[in-house]
């Protein structure tokens, strides 16, 4: 027994270094790309690391980076969200039509539509058992039908006041969607990370039974967690509309895969149960600078983003993937 026991603690202290290290490579990859991508561009596009141009790109990425954010939590308790493209264009609506009655309901209006929306999908998925894929497609093709009923064209917001200041302005010399996005990770690793609600998530996520049985209250989770993700694609879209004065009923096109390209690269697994919002954050900033290197090579089309951001995904769920049958051993 005692000669057993000595051959197998090797083994066994082997199998869980493998798995931290390849832990470690899982959650930090697509910051270790960043950085990669960020300082061999920079040595041929010399301007894209004047802080000029990072700051355009963190902003311009900071509203995809909210909606991510919701989607990494959705991700990582093995759900699904599609409707946060469209919720985020028909957010950018809500604001035109409630700016009037002042900035507060044109910027919370939209968070609270979002949440309807996820507490509709949410209900379905977990109490009626549907498949969270059909369930976001058809929010996804109802609510931009509403966003497209309500405003057939952009609508323009007119004098916004401190409803634009809230998208534009500065604070310390940096942009107000830059510290929104930071604040909000920072909010949203606490509870990932620090909370009930956070080890619930990743219990569900790895086992749903499981979970039931340690007392998780799956259906609650998946609820809050649905509206959770609607609210911030609905907030999203408020501060795009503050950012361009405008109500925009076709904004957000592509933002459901865009979302979930930028979690998986950032090693969420679409299986549930792993990822971290540094490594998301680090996948959103990731598309933001191959848009923005695309954008400085100049004769390249629109159509090489979504390219881009499609071989990103494919590459990362083939690596993700591939860490995932070694970290179990296979």
């Amino acid at each position: 027994m005692s000669d057993t026991a000595t051959t197998h603690a090797p083994a066994a202290r082997d199998h869980a270094r493998r798995e931290r290290l390849v832990a470690l490579v899982q959650s930090r990859l697509a910051l270790a790309v960043l950085i990669v991508v960020t300082l061999g561009a920079g040595a041929y596009f010399p301007n894209l690391l004047a802080p000029t141009n990072i700051e355009n790109i963190v902003t311009a990425a900071s509203f995809l980076g909210l909606i991510v954010l919701g989607q990494s939590f959705v991700l990582i308790m093995g759900g699904l969200d599609l409707s946060v493209g469209s919720m985020l264009a028909l957010g950018t609506v809500i604001s035109a039509y409630t700016l009037p009655y002042g900035w507060p309901v044109a910027l919370l209006a939209p968070a609270v539509a979002g949440a309807l929306v996820g507490l509709i999908d949410g209900t379905l998925i977990a109490r009626a058992k549907m498949a969270p894929f059909i369930v976001t497609l058809a929010a996804l093709l109802g609510i931009h039908g509403i966003a497209l009923a309500l405003a057939k064209q952009s609508m323009d917001l007119g004098d916004a006041g401190f409803f634009g200041t809230i998208a534009n302005g500065e604070i310390a010399g940096i942009n107000n969607m830059i510290w929104i996005l930071l604040i909000a990770f920072a909010l949203g690793a606490l509870a990932l990370n620090r909370t009930r609600y956070g080890m619930a998530l990743f219990a569900i996520g790895g086992n749903e039974d499981a979970a039931r049985m340690m007392g998780v209250r799956v259906e609650r989770i998946k609820i809050a967690t649905y509206m959770l993700s609607g609210a911030l694609a609905g907030l999203a879209g408020a501060l795009l509309a503050a950012r361009l004065n405008s109500g925009l009923p076709t904004a957000g096109e592509g933002y459901e895969l865009q979302s979930i390209a930028a979690a998986v690269v950032g090693g969420v697994l679409l299986t549930g149960g792993v990822g971290t919002l540094t490594g998301a954050l680090s996948g959103v900033l990731l598309l933001g600078l191959i848009q923005n290197i695309i954008n400085q090579i100049g004769t390249l089309s629109a159509s090489y983003q979504q390219l881009a951001s499609g071989a990103f995904l494919l590459v990362a769920v083939i690596i993700q993937s591939l860490l995932s049958h070694r970290r179990g051993g296979e």
